[in-house]
């Protein structure tokens, strides 16, 4: 209740508080310093937005066109502000143009000749304001005591009882349940803004401003304030509605108890609102040190169990490596052995066939002739092979876990969400049959990623996935997101109810995520888990006869191109490239009569029945067999002496993160870099007639031999 007891202007208790007419209050002293002149004639504005911060229910505008020469009047500048933060005036005199702005709603209002005298005092105010100082310097005692009750140092907010020390440790310790009790000092708690009306209290009856000593004994109802007789023989409030003022008197408040026991029911439910949120603080912060504490044991065991299977494939390893190694050296023995016995073997035929005795040797050499084709049967071509490899034959395929690992993610609440139509029927008192048929319809579940069936070709990636689908909530369709392939933000690329489906146009050796989600006609349901898909390294690709010149003609699977026309066309290959490094050949395999082949890049528009690069949607390098020259726009630059023959490559190098376009002629570079700052989309483009025939080479690696510039 203090703020209700406190001036808006000095931002103390009120000190002989006067009525505005907006119904807000100020101390006399206070309306003193915030009195403006007007100049004559001049209205005071009326309902001022509060757009400023300090006492901005002035019009600064306006009063910045009246200078202190021409208007007469002192300067409008606030000088002092007050403890509350509203700018005050210093003391003037009452001149008859003056007005007063209340600080609060900042309506102003002229005054008359009576000045603040014309203001009524609000006594009820005053009185208030003195029994709460009176109350406040009174010490409140202790509810518990049984005997002279002692005064009070705490009282319970949620209990709302007054303690002493002895008693509150005795009723009211701070432990178990009301340790989350909230004890106030007794100055501080609501009970102690009750001010009680002082015994024997006789209240003195209110006189008119406007007649001396003349008591109030009507009430007007037009004009909603007291007034004495003569107020009325006047003839002010003769033909106004008037009421006795003791029945107006009940009659008002009677109206504000009622208005009071509404707002008392909703503090009341404000109070027990604030103190389930404040029990919420403590429950969320509970709750996620245990769901914290949850997650890690769950990942703990998740690496523990790897951990494990991972000495289990370490025991395999060793096995495997042990028993190779075993193999191996058994066959070392062996092989040594019998290499031993057999050099024995031939160092005695040696010494042997040394020997001139005829029939001495002729009484050994048939058994010495048997035992040397032994000894070379046994090295046949299996002996003097190894029984086992130095590889390993054994392969971990960790992608499908990796996968899995990637997707761990919080599985969504099954608890079913009340929709807004639910809500309403529920507030409405419908039965739970009445209701049932709505609470089956739920959003759809997570569709479950087919991964056996997601890949990459070139620069498109396919995805299939599937869902579960309930028999009574039918799904309507999916949403498809991508993100840029750089981890940014997710795009939709697909709407719709087939389960697969392919995106094209993607940057080659790039990363993308991907996640479906799907709708009905309660709304959209939870994302997938992501999968993460990875484009080609480099491209792959053939001529495209949809966009070709009706006179190309295309063989080899779309690989090779020719012309039935004298005149130069162009054809288009089927990748487009924005993104990434990019190189591919042509091989020249006919090229008759000297002809000028071009070849290089364009846009998907590009003229197709004239030379490529002659238009501005196409850079390219026309050679023949002795020279070459770089065109764009039918610009022609950069001669350079070498042409191409027969089986001759011709090599362009795309470098879209440096923007820049380069030649190669039987692979080696060919002339400086042709074009520089190249952006957008482009696609590989050839132009030939029908002297010429080439054909494409792609997925080529990027030449080592680049010149810089």
């Amino acid at each position: 209740m203090d703020e209700e007891l406190k001036c808006p202007v000095c931002g103390s208790l009120f000190k002989d508080p006067i009525l505005l007419p907006c119904s807000h209050n100020v101390c006399l002293a206070c309306a003193r310093n915030i009195i403006v002149q007007t100049p004559e004639g001049e209205t005071p504005p009326q309902n001022r937005a509060s757009g400023n911060s300090d006492y901005d229910y002035l019009d600064m505008d306006k009063m910045s066109m009246y200078s202190e020469t021409d208007s007469g009047y002192g300067s409008y500048t606030p000088c002092l502000k007050s403890p509350n933060g509203i700018r005050v005036f210093p003391p003037t005199l009452v001149h008859r143009h003056c007005s007063i702005t209340c600080p609060l709603c900042h309506r102003s209002v002229s005054l008359d000749e009576r000045g603040l005298r014309g203001f009524p005092r609000n006594r009820l105010l005053e009185a208030i304001v003195s029994r709460y100082q009176q109350n406040r310097s009174a010490n409140v005692k202790c509810q518990l005591c049984d005997r002279n009750p002692v005064d009070a140092t705490v009282m319970c907010e949620q209990c709302d009882v007054f303690y002493c020390t002895p008693c509150q440790q005795r009723c009211h310790p701070s432990r178990g349940p009301l340790a989350k009790h909230r004890l106030l000092p007794p100055t501080q708690s609501p009970a102690a803004g009750s001010l009680q009306m002082p015994a024997g209290t006789i209240r003195k009856q209110g006189t008119c401003a406007d007649h001396d000593m003349e008591n109030f004994s009507m009430y007007c109802v037009n004009c909603k304030t007291p007034v004495c007789m003569k107020c009325l023989e006047g003839g002010k409030h003769g033909s106004h509605d008037l009421k006795p003022l003791a029945a107006m008197w009940k009659q008002h408040k009677c109206q504000l108890s009622q208005a009071l026991n509404g707002v008392s029911d909703k503090a009341k439910d404000a109070k027990e609102f604030l103190m389930q949120l404040k029990n919420m603080l403590q429950q969320i912060q509970e709750n996620g040190v245990e769901f914290e504490a949850c997650l890690v044991a769950q990942c703990d065991a998740l690496i523990e169990a790897l951990t494990r299977q991972k000495a289990k494939l370490l025991t395999k390893v060793t096995k495997e490596r042990e028993y190779k190694l075993k193999v191996v050296r058994d066959q070392i023995t062996h092989c040594t052995m019998k290499l031993r016995q057999t050099t024995g073997m031939m160092e005695y035929c040696l010494e042997v066939i040394k020997e001139n005795d005829p029939s001495g040797f002729l009484q050994i050499s048939d058994a010495l002739i048997k035992r040397v084709t032994s000894s070379q049967d046994q090295w046949v071509k299996g002996a003097l092979e190894p029984k086992v490899g130095p590889e390993f034959d054994l392969t971990l395929n960790t992608d499908p876990l990796l996968q899995t690992i990637l997707q761990l993610d919080f599985v969504q609440s099954k608890d079913i969400q009340e929709t807004p139509l639910l809500k309403q029927m529920h507030a409405g008192g419908l039965k739970e049959t009445e209701s049932a048929g709505v609470e089956s319809a739920t959003v759809p579940p997570a569709p479950l990623l087919q991964l056996e069936k997601c890949c990459t070709r070139n620069n498109s990636a396919t995805l299939a996935w599937r869902v579960t689908v309930p028999p009574n909530n039918p799904i309507e369709g999916y949403i498809l997101e991508l993100d840029d392939g750089n981890g940014g933000q997710y795009r939709e690329v697909y709407v719709g109810k087939e389960t697969v489906c392919t995106v094209d146009g993607l940057h080659f050796n790039s990363s993308y995520n991907a996640r479906v989600k799907a709708y009905n006609s309660t709304g959209v349901g939870p994302y997938s888990k992501t999968v993460v898909l990875k484009t080609s390294d480099v491209a792959w690709f053939t001529f495209d006869p949809t966009s070709a010149h009706r006179d190309i003609m295309l063989t080899n699977e779309n690989r090779t191109v020719s012309c039935n026309s004298y005149d130069d066309r162009v054809v288009l290959g089927t990748a487009a490239f924005s993104k990434g490094v990019h190189y591919w050949e042509l091989r020249v395999d006919r090229y008759d009569n000297h002809p000028d082949p071009a070849f290089g890049v364009a846009r998907i528009n590009t003229m197709k029945d004239m030379m490529l690069g002659k238009d501005d949607k196409a850079w390219a390098m026309y050679v023949d067999n002795n020279r070459s020259w770089f065109m764009h726009n039918n610009s022609h630059t950069n001669r350079a002496e070498g042409g191409i023959s027969k089986g001759a490559t011709v090599g362009i190098l795309l470098d879209l993160n440096k923007y820049t376009l380069t030649f190669f002629i039987n692979k080696e570079q060919h002339g400086p870099v042709a074009f520089e700052n190249l952006e957008g989309v482009f696609m590989p483009a050839v132009s030939i007639n029908r002297n010429v025939q080439v054909t494409l080479l792609t997925g080529m690696e990027v030449p080592k031999n680049i010149k810089q510039q």
